[in-house]
């Protein structure tokens, strides 16, 4: 891909272009969070806590970041998180996300809330893709749907389920702005009876592999384990649902000392550098979603923007290895890092981020 206006040689370049380019409005539904925005400070608090224990005079003159993830090849294990309204971030809206996870070489999970429709994201790549579900109907519109999904080439299903209703997100309600994903889908309801049962009941027609993306807590992802689901995510939809809810890294150290290695965990909320997704994979994920990163390098420039965010966050990641002594995620475990608090003073994940903005 050729003819980004930049260049960009950071994130925060991205990140400068994409407040510079997108409408207030959309700059706020994506950088915001749930009323205090508690939840979204906690995520990057919980990854700035913890320190690496680099280890020294070991041959680091060959790196490996690559990783696998349900039988799919991931040049790294960064996955495009689902983001409702991307139309609105760039004209075509999910078309960039999968041309540019299928260049890069990673997976695309395209939300039912974004435009185009299911199968015509399918058709605009060749690569691995998951799909996002939110319901939006009773259990036969639920099960006409994931046919849709399964005969379109998705090969996973992702159902999100930390969102029982619409958060109240005060920096959309002082635009007076909503999303399309939700003007367009009123039928929100039928989210609120999502339980337990309905799950299983999914699983049951799916035929699919079954992501439960948004659980909390050790106790859920017991559950979810018990009842077979082939991926848990943890998550907390980045600081955009639940209010002073915990940040993704203390979730994660809870679940994967419980069912670490037992079925493949993914986790988001907060990852804005190579660094960021190492201590996950230490502490025991496969793999780190972006979701609001993933947005601003739309609004900066389209799918050639997020490629270059993903090289970006390669090169981050395999600079990052090579400096803590290790040459692939085997060598990862809670030993390579130390849990000392926040740094004094509040962090700031892009220190050269010369404007204003909050992010």
């Amino acid at each position: 891909m050729d003819g980004v206006e930049g260049p960009f040689h950071t994130a925060t370049d991205i990140i400068i272009r994409a407040h510079e380019k997108l409408a207030p409005a959309v700059w706020d539904y994506i950088a915001g969070g749930t009323e205090s925005e508690t939840t979204k400070r906690r995520n990057r608090d919980s990854i700035e806590e913890w320190a690496f224990r680099p280890r020294v005079l070991r041959n680091v003159s060959t790196v490996d970041v690559s990783a696998r993830l349900l039988g799919s090849a991931l040049r790294i294990p960064v996955l495009l998180a689902p983001v409702g309204s991307l139309q609105t971030i760039a004209e075509g809206g999910a078309l960039h996300t999968v041309r540019a996870a299928a260049e890069f070489g990673t997976l695309p999970i395209i939300s039912s809330s974004t435009q185009p429709s299911i199968e015509d994201t399918a058709r605009a790549t060749a690569g691995d893709k998951w799909f996002q579900l939110y319901i939006r109907g009773d259990f036969d519109w639920t099960v006409q749907t994931v046919r849709r999904i399964r005969d379109a080439g998705y090969r996973a299903l992702v159902l999100t389920i930390d969102a029982p209703c619409y958060s109240i997100r005060e920096r959309q309600l002082k635009h007076r702005w909503l999303p399309p994903s939700l003007t367009a889908q009123p039928d929100l309801e039928y989210q609120a009876l999502l339980d337990w049962d309905m799950v299983a009941r999914i699983r049951d027609h799916a035929q699919l592999p079954i992501v439960l993306k948004g659980i909390q807590t050790v106790e859920d992802a017991e559950l979810a384990l018990g009842m077979g689901i082939d991926v848990v995510w943890l998550s907390n939809h980045g600081g955009r649902q639940p209010d002073h809810a915990r940040g993704g890294l203390h979730i994660l150290v809870e679940v994967a000392e419980r069912i670490g290695g037992k079925v493949p965990i993914v986790v988001d909320g907060g990852f804005l550098r190579g660094t960021d997704v190492i201590k996950a994979i230490a502490l025991g994920a496969q793999a780190v979603a972006i979701g609001r990163l993933q947005a601003y390098a739309l609004g900066a420039g389209g799918a050639d923007a997020l490629l270059r965010l993903l090289k970006i966050l390669e090169n981050e990641m395999r600079t990052g290895m090579a400096m803590i002594g290790a040459t692939s995620f085997s060598q990862l475990d809670r030993s390579c890092l130390d849990r000392l608090g926040l740094p004094s003073g509040r962090s700031n994940p892009f220190p050269s981020l010369q404007v204003s903005i909050d992010y």
